[in-house]
């Protein structure tokens, strides 16, 4: 999305919010024709909590206005509304602080319609409770479509995240607004595949050492992912065929670059440490396909130890037994910042074209 459709919308959904609501049909959040994607806070089934990035509701509805009830915990998230399948214009909405119901649509053609909420954001901007829709008088949802049956988990970084995507090439890459991380190389090479995924990921974290004081091994297993906290996901609820494990850029610029984490692991513990976390997850899911990946920024530029860090724990698993397991890098092109959409797309094709060699998808 380019800058000027970006704030048009942004503008857009700004006044929407604020128009008076008009629907005359509520829809509770625990109905059966809904379709949650990720991991979701359900205990309270009329209050779901998204907070990792690209969670997502999704449903079918006639009539000609659709409206949806959210809660924001701090007033800094992000979200994509896309209305009818339309993935090019996607609606943004920057939400309030605090319970607000958002216009997302009115004066639509008679029939049926459909709609799909992504978070853009991370659990570093707070969590979200859904508390619903609001539709025309006498409308109401109609069954859902049909899920993927293909599945795919990312643990990952910023990169997995799509901290920074959409901002200007030469600005800055850190402000919430420019977050999507339905247009990450995840996500697109989620759909690309044809499958549903989860985004276990958050900016700054690696694997030995974060920039703040939890790293990946504490936080891969949360039902929330806002901070440290001690939540836990059933992982029987959700099993995927293949799982991408992208980290480590965090831990080669706090270790290998400004020495940050003393005593300085050596190759060996850092091979290690990487061997470990992976272990977790080939413990989680048995029959799961894992890409140990890395990149595309400078982790994986000529001449860094850090792919070789990768490739020698993947080899050792491998001599261990494990058959499904490969590694995938992405390659530095010297951009010192966090990829664009444009670098997520080719990153996005090279994943894809992978996945589809090694699981005949």
């Amino acid at each position: 999305m380019n800058t000027l459709r970006f704030l048009t919308a942004l503008a857009l959904a700004g006044l929407l919010h604020l128009a008076p609501a008009c629907a005359g049909t509520r829809i509770a959040p625990d109905h059966a024709h809904l379709q949650y994607t990720g991991r979701i806070d359900t205990a309270d089934p009329r209050a779901p909590v998204l907070s990792w990035p690209g969670t997502a509701v999704a449903g079918n509805f006639s009539g000609s206005s659709l409206a949806i009830v959210l809660d924001d915990q701090h007033g800094k998230n992000f979200y994509n509304v896309f209305l009818d399948g339309d993935a090019r214009r996607p609606i943004i909405l920057q939400l309030d602080k605090g319970k607000k119901s958002y216009l997302v649509a009115n004066g639509l053609a008679t029939g049926r319609h459909s709609f799909l909420i992504t978070k853009r954001t991370e659990g570093e901007e707070g969590a979200t409770v859904f508390l619903g829709l609001e539709l025309d008088d006498k409308a109401g949802l109609l069954p859902p479509s049909p899920r993927p049956t293909r599945r795919i988990e990312f643990f990952g970084d910023s990169i997995t995240s799509g901290m920074g995507n959409e901002a200007p090439a030469d600005g800055e890459d850190h402000h919430g607004k420019d977050k999507n991380n339905y247009r990450s190389y995840a996500a697109i090479a989620a759909r690309q595949l044809g499958a549903e995924a989860h985004f276990t990921s958050q900016g700054g974290i690696g694997i030995m050492i974060s920039w703040f004081p939890f790293t990946m091994p504490d936080f891969y297993d949360q039902l929330s992912a806002v901070g440290d906290n001690d939540s836990r996901w059933d992982f029987s609820r959700w099993t995927p065929d293949v799982v991408v494990v992208n980290l480590m850029q965090n831990d080669s610029w706090l270790i290998g670059r400004d020495h940050k984490l003393q005593p300085e692991p050596n190759e060996a513990q850092r091979i290690a440490a990487y061997q470990a976390f992976v272990e977790r997850v080939r413990s989680l899911y048995p029959k799961a396909y894992i890409v140990c990946a890395l990149g595309s920024m400078d982790a994986t530029r000529a001449g860094s130890p850090w792919p070789g860090y990768v490739e020698t724990a993947v080899g050792k698993l491998r001599a261990k037994g494990d058959r499904r397991i490969d590694t995938l890098f992405f390659p530095f092109t010297g951009y010192g910042k966090h990829p664009r959409v444009a670098q997520h797309q080719a990153n996005a094709d090279r994943l894809s074209a992978f996945v589809r060699q090694k699981m005949g998808w």
